[in-house]
């Protein structure tokens, strides 16, 4: 076990594949009884196996079933002298690789991944061709549909600001917190060499299920299934029932955190 010293607060920033994951975390005491396995899990029984001692983990996002990560942030106090380049080097050692840590880093005391986060970017892609992906299997959603790009765009604009977001917030979400937040941007690009739509989100805070939502809706818009002008009036209704549907997690990645 390494030497003991004052406690320090280590934050790490983490990207993984969350295909085979039950989410960052569970969210209630059955489900974490069931024993699922979760990120959070994973990185906790690494972070025993290099300090020999439990560190409580707090992650920034919490990324569910089958959603993804390039920028997830989590911090843990521990007493330890080990460097942090060699605190990533042995979490990397001991992590599956559909996990990695991308850095570690000494931060104040006050620090809290979830709670000092100003921003959080989510990405959403869609495969939008008519073949399936291979290469890309489980990273995107695949739409053989043709999907109305330019519409989806100008419907995303009304999405920009300070909103009530409950319409985009799963029925039945506890409402702890409120359901107003900022969107600072929402851009939807399309890279037509591989046929991948981009909705990239950017906002102080998401509702359980609110990237998703977000990103069912502009899917139906674009292929019709809700008639242009629609988010407007979802927004306004604050009524899930009036949104579009939640596009499946596979094609969510929560691409940086910001503090």
């Amino acid at each position: 076990m390494p030497p003991l010293t004052e406690q320090r607060n280590i934050k790490l920033v983490l990207e993984y594949d969350g295909g085979r994951y039950s989410g960052w975390q569970r969210q209630n005491r059955k489900e974490k009884a069931k024993g699922e396995k979760t990120v959070e899990r994973s990185v906790s029984a690494a972070l025993r196996r290099l300090f020999g001692r439990e560190a409580r983990l707090t992650g920034a996002g919490r990324t569910d079933a089958g959603v993804h990560a390039r920028g997830q942030v989590a911090n843990f106090r521990i007493s330890s002298k080990l460097s942090c380049d060699r605190i990533q080097h042995a979490l990397n050692a001991f992590l599956p690789g559909d996990i990695s840590v991308l850095s570690v880093e000494d931060v104040p005391g006050a620090f809290h991944s979830r709670f000092s986060a100003k921003s959080k970017h989510y990405r959403y892609s869609i495969l939008n061709r008519r073949a399936p992906p291979a290469l890309l299997r489980g990273k995107v959603h695949h739409c053989s549909y043709k999907l109305d790009v330019d519409l989806m765009r100008r419907e995303a604009r009304e999405l920009r600001g300070r909103h009530d977001f409950r319409a985009f917030q799963n029925a039945g979400s506890p409402r702890k917190g409120g359901t107003v937040r900022n969107m600072f941007s929402v851009e939807v690009k399309l890279d037509r060499a591989d046929g991948i739509i981009s909705i990239d989100m950017k906002a102080d805070g998401f509702l359980y299920n609110m990237a998703r939502n977000i990103a069912g809706t502009l899917i139906d818009i674009g292929r019709g299934r809700l008639p242009a002008g629609s988010t407007a009036g979802i927004l306004e209704s604050q009524d899930r029932r009036f949104a579009g549907q939640s596009a499946p997690a596979c094609g969510l990645c929560l691409v940086e955190v910001k503090y």
